[in-house]
This record gives structure tokens, C-alpha cells and sequence, in this order.
């Protein structure tokens, strides 16, 4: 099947994307959440960022996040950190560092658990080093969450090069069910002198790697059009590939032709959730979840860094970060019953009968 981005071109070329009165449907996956608190207030000259969450195996739930001194900026002040609460509402405990480094900026954790190891991916900001202060990606294991943490060797194991548009980061760790871990990340391309962002993969058979970046890359990308999309949670559940990202620049719009052409960037609309047979192959979003404007009544903000906490193999809350002017990191949302989509897109189905394949 043709990837994404030349069916997008195919399909806008025949105009059958400028329907808008279909729609980008809500998913069920959106239909489940129910708003829960805002959690993890920073400290006063500092800023919490995102939160990527895990049980342990005592029920209690660690978070790692970013930490930023407001002195500097994220990209040369940024560290992982480590905090615990008995359940997903806090109160939470700020245990300490994990990554931090007068070098190097650790940023956008995301915490799984691999067997009986615990693996931690992250942007990797070596703002002092020879590449320029340009995003990378690291990986990090540890035999239980208090650590110790040991780097890969091979770090940073997705570098920023020309193939990856120079850049590399946000990573995403999923392992597919033949065992083959797998990365998406967002990388960078050009169109017109503009910058877009898209998502792209890598794969090993080793969780320290090396990685290798597959031949195909980007799986997803509306660079083309103009519009651009980050911030990637993939995961493998009841036989299919989800993932959710941030409509970072009205993705949803473009979909249903109400594009205006000069969005606000950020996540300052609702996100999105595909999903995929074999990871590579993705189809139309629908809605993945909404803003904190919808949820709480707040002045609308970027929710962005969306991480599920699993419980017993089941998704149990969405975490969100909020860019608004709370001091916390962000919110929760409670995940109530949901098994999945449906096996296959109607859109993407209606694609290929067109014979977009």
C-alpha cells in the first residue's frame, strides 16, 4: 500500500478530502475519557513538563518528566525526573534526578517495561557539543524504576542527519509482537524554505540498539500540504498499532477541508489517534481527544505529550501536558472500557476501493 503522505497527495488531488461535511469522526478512544486533576505543581523557579507514567509492582505509579530551570530554556536546562504517588490522582513525591547534565538537555521521557528490565527513550539536546545543539534521541535501561539508569552505548541512537532532516526527537518506544523494537520519532523536512514536522520510524533487535532508520520514512506527513504534526504515544493493543498525536497545525482541518491556510501552531485544538495493521500503514485520524477548554472550562491552551498508564494490560488513564499558566505539569483523564477501534478505517477502506493502493 502506498504510504501516507502519497496517498494524502492522491486523494487532495482529487478533491476527496474537501468534503468537510463527513468529517474527522470521533473515536471511541475519545468517547471514553472522563477529565480527572491537574498534577505535579512546580517549584518556584522551575517549570514541570509532561509526564510519563508507569505501575509498579506494588501499584504505585511513578512519573518521569521534564524539569526546566526557568533561568534557561528546555533546550539547554532541561532533566529527567522521577516522582511517586500511590495512585494516578497524586498527591505525588518528587524522588530526584534521573538525567542532568551541564552538556546535554534531557527532555520528553516515555517510561515501558520490557520483560523484567524498564526502558526509558528521551530527546537528547547536546547543546555543547560539535553537532550544534541539535535534537537527538537517547535510550536508557534499568532493572527497577529507582535505577540505576545506564545510557546505551550507542547514544545518541538516532542521530540528527540529513536523512532525518537534521533532526531527531520525541521519541516514542513501542515492541511489536514479532519482538522487534521499534522507534517513531518526529523528524524535520523542507518545502518552500519552510520547516514541517513529521513522524518517522526505526527499528532493532537489540533494546540498546543500534537503531536503523527504515528506508521509507516519513510513515506520517502532511508536508506537502503545508501542515505539520508531532509529539507521537505509539502502542500495540488487541491486535492493532494505535497512535496519538498533537494536531499540531489543524491536521483535522486539512482533513475535512476548513484548512484556513494559518493555524495557530500547537496543540491548541483536539488531538488525534490513528491506528495501523502493521505500524507503517496509517490511514485517516479520527479524534484521539479533546482540550482543556473542553474538559475543565479553561482558557484554551496547548495539551500536548499524550502517554497512556497501563494496568494489567490495559489502558488506564490518558496523562495530557497543559501550556497554560497553572504551575502544574498537566492533567489526567480517566480511560473507561475501551478495547480498541474498529479493525479497519472506514475512510482508509473507502481510499482503497478508489484504487489510492
Amino acid at each position: 500500500m502506498m504510504k501516507l503522505k502519497y496517498l494524502l497527495s492522491a486523494v487532495l488531488a482529487l478533491g476527496l478530502l474537501s468534503q468537510a461535511a463527513a468529517g474527522v469522526e470521533e473515536s471511541k478512544f475519545v468517547k471514553s475519557l472522563t477529565p480527572g486533576p491537574f498534577i505535579l505543581p512546580s517549584e518556584p523557579g522551575t517549570w514541570t513538563w509532561g509526564m510519563a507514567p508507569i505501575y509498579d509492582e506494588a501499584g504505585k505509579v511513578h512519573i518521569f518528566n521534564s524539569i526546566i530551570d526557568k533561568k534557561g530554556k528546555w533546550t539547554t536546562h532541561s532533566k529527567i525526573a522521577h516522582w511517586v504517588a500511590d495512585q494516578p490522582e497524586g498527591p505525588y513525591t518528587l524522588l530526584g534526578d534521573v538525567f542532568v547534565s551541564d552538556i546535554a538537555s534531557y527532555h520528553n521521557p516515555q517510561v515501558s517495561k520490557v520483560g523484567g528490565s524498564y526502558v526509558l527513550v528521551f530527546l537528547l539536546n547536546r547543546h555543547q557539543d560539535a553537532n550544534g545543539s541539535k535534537q537527538e534521541v537517547g535510550i536508557a535501561t534499568a532493572q527497577s524504576l529507582m535505577g540505576p539508569w545506564t545510557e546505551s552505548p550507542h547514544n545518541p541512537i538516532l542521530k540528527a542527519t540529513a536523512q532525518n532532516g537534521e533532526h531527531a526527537s520525541n521519541p516514542t518506544f513501542v515492541v511489536a509482537p514479532d519482538g522487534q523494537y521499534r522507534i517513531y520519532y518526529k523528524t524535520m523536512t523542507q518545502r518552500e524554505g519552510k520547516i514541517y514536522r513529521e513522524i518517522s520510524l526505526a527499528t532493532s533487535d537489540r533494546i540498546e540498539g543500534p537503531y536503523e532508520v527504515y528506508e521509507a520514512n516519513p510513515l506520517i506527513s502532511y508536508a506537502d500540504q503545508q501542515v505539520d504534526i508531532e509529539d507521537p504515544y505509539a502502542f500495540y493493543y488487541n491486535g492493532m498499532y494505535y497512535m496519538i498525536l498533537e494536531d499540531r497545525q489543524n491536521v483535522k482541518g486539512l482533513l475535512e477541508g476548513t484548512h484556513t491556510g494559518n493555524p495557530r501552531p500547537g496543540g491548541m485544538r483536539p488531538g488525534l489517534i490513528y491506528q495501523s495493521r502493521d505500524g507503517i500503514d496509517w490511514g485517516i485520524p479520527k479524534v484521539g481527544y479533546q482540550t482543556n477548554e473542553f474538559y475543565f472550562g479553561h482558557k484554551l491552551a496547548r495539551s500536548e505529550r499524550p502517554h497512556i498508564l497501563w494496568k494489567d494490560g490495559q489502558p488506564d488513564y490518558l496523562y495530557l501536558a497543559c501550556h497554560d499558566d497553572d504551575s502544574t505539569a498537566g492533567y489526567i483523564l480517566k480511560i473507561n472500557g475501551w478495547e480498541g477501534e474498529s479493525d479497519e478505517s472506514e475512510d482508509s477502506a473507502a481510499l482503497v476501493d478508489l484504487g489510492t493502493h
